[in-house]
């Protein structure tokens, strides 16, 4: 169901000259299945280089989408559309949702063959849904590129850690089958992190056209608001010292850190813990509230798009999870939308994730190990106690984002990736391969 609304790797760094890369005006399909801000605003910076451009999304799983309308000025060479098999995907009931990508990915693949693009550039997508895409894609001739964002293979084993060992050892390697040879046989992948790239390598993932291209967060979307706003006002924060934690909480981010902190300021009556997710870390968070009466620790559902700049303003300080096992198959986004507004973090995260790193680099905020639960309350408490600090840890902030957010800059990485990719399509054709 569709529903409409409108060889070796190389690790880039600066953008190139787009009038040096680009050449006719292309059909594009970028596939993000999760409706992340930053891919659809790559999507609108492409259609307005002239590009045709169909962005596509998943209708079915519960996520912090970006602005997926169509905008007024939006160019008319862009399309908005979600995906859908009809019915929310059960993320973690690992068979019956395998199952259920397959069928999304077979009417994500007939949508794509349809618009008769020159390239698909699918972002955040499970492996059985890109091998359906990749059929699709084979069958049309037309070359996909892979941009990932998270291995999910690796991440199978938290999924199944409870079932018997030859089960689990079957489901992990015919996942990681699926994921890692369609990569193979893709026109190519970018990746958002170096970390990536000896994974692949290992997978047997040796393309000639592999790219780093960091994530971001669209600046003119994300920007610093006032503490005192509408939606603070109307959460009752507004005049509150806030520990704010906004997006995904997974198996990927041990909740029991936001718990902590709920537990640890439960005697200071002007600090709140808000909690904007949802899926299992939020129904944790929700039985602890209950069973503890943690009047401090707010839940929210995902917002829409349009408040986000108000949400993530209510933050003093912006919490950052990532659990060890997921240190080297993922990168948290919240990091970039943090650092659009402006707002010290605490962290607990493995110090070998690029997000941890960035902070570190830029010296934005604190961090410490994901299992030091005690150094992880110290620190908040430090910043807590420290409104100097807090103001020295934003003070790079701005500026490292207006640095690596500018669209312009990423817009042309893809365009220069894409247009490679276009170039091998066509040369092989005319080889007859």
């Amino acid at each position: 169901m569709i529903s409409g609304m409108a060889g070796a790797a190389a690790s880039v760094s600066e953008a190139i000259p787009i009038s040096g890369r680009a050449g006719a005006p292309r059909r594009i399909v970028i596939h993000d299945y999760a409706g992340y801000p930053f891919a659809v605003q790559l999507s609108r910076w492409l259609a307005c280089q002239g590009h045709t451009v169909l962005y596509l999304y998943s209708e079915d799983i519960e996520a912090p989408r970006g602005r997926l309308g169509l905008q007024p000025g939006d160019p008319p060479t862009l399309a908005v559309e979600g995906v859908s098999t009809g019915r929310p995907l059960a993320k973690y009931r690992l068979v019956r949702r395998w199952f259920q990508e397959l069928k999304y990915g077979a009417a994500l693949g007939r949508r794509v063959e349809g618009f008769q693009p020159d390239i698909v550039l699918s972002a955040n997508t499970p492996p059985a849904v890109q091998s359906q895409l990749f059929a699709a894609t084979r069958r049309a001739g037309i070359p996909l590129l892979c941009w990932v964002q998270d291995i999910f293979s690796l991440g199978v084993a938290e999924i199944l850690k409870t079932k018997p060992a030859l089960f689990r050892w079957a489901a992990e390697r015919f996942v990681e089958t699926v994921e890692f040879g369609t990569m193979r046989r893709s026109a190519g992948v970018v990746v958002i992190s170096e970390d990536f790239l000896p994974i692949l390598g290992l997978k047997g993932v040796h393309h000639r056209r592999s790219t780093v291209i960091e994530n971001w967060a669209p600046l003119d979307d994300i920007t610093p608001q006032p503490k005192d706003n509408p939606w603070t006002r109307a959460h009752g924060v507004a005049d509150k010292f806030v520990f704010l934690c906004a997006g995904t909480v997974g198996l990927k981010h041990n909740p029991a850190h936001l718990a902590n902190l709920a537990r640890a300021f439960a005697a200071d009556l002007e600090v709140r813990v808000v909690v904007v997710s949802q899926g299992p870390g939020r129904l944790y968070l929700e039985r602890v509230k209950a069973s503890e009466g943690l009047d401090n620790l707010i839940l929210l559902d995902y917002q829409p798009f349009d408040r986000l700049s108000q949400v993530l303003s209510a933050a003093d300080v912006a919490v950052l999870l990532l659990e060890n096992f997921a240190s080297e198959l993922s990168v948290p986004s919240k990091v970039y939308s943090y650092m659009c507004v402006g707002r010290p973090i605490v962290g607990a995260i493995p110090a070998t994730n690029l997000a941890c790193r960035i902070v570190e680099r830029e010296r934005a905020g604190l961090t410490v190990a994901p299992g030091d639960e005690a150094g992880f309350v110290a620190a908040a408490r430090r910043l807590r106690a420290d409104p100097a600090l807090c103001r020295a840890l934003v003070d790079r902030q701005r500026a490292y984002a207006l640095a690596s957010f500018n669209i312009d800059r990423v817009g042309g990485l893809f365009s220069g990736a894409i247009e490679e990719v276009i170039g091998d399509a066509v040369a092989n054709r005319s080889k007859g391969r």
